[in-house]
């Protein structure tokens, strides 16, 4: 078993503010290789504002949460942030 496996999975949060769509296929690039822990996600165009509001659910080990968060987070005008189940 990796350790992965032995990590326990927790349900997290993520809010995505996209600032522009120059870093959406990289973003979307990003969701995709980690589709297997996502548990579905919502995108809101807030046209008047220019801004792409994105929620993702994911049910993953922490150290995997935190990975993704962090590679996101890297992305021009890409802005995250998580909240963790407490179960």
């Amino acid at each position: 078993m990796t350790e992965e496996e032995h990590t326990e999975s927790r349900i997290a949060m993520i809010s995505i503010i996209l600032e522009n769509t120059v870093e959406s296929e990289a973003l979307n690039d990003i969701l995709h290789e980690y589709r297997d822990y996502i548990i579905g996600r919502m995108g809101i165009p807030y046209r008047e504002k220019g801004l792409y509001l994105i929620s993702v659910a994911v049910d993953a080990p922490q150290n995997v949460t935190s990975a993704l968060t962090g590679r996101l987070g890297r992305l021009k005008d890409v802005s995250v942030k998580t909240a963790y189940s407490k179960k």
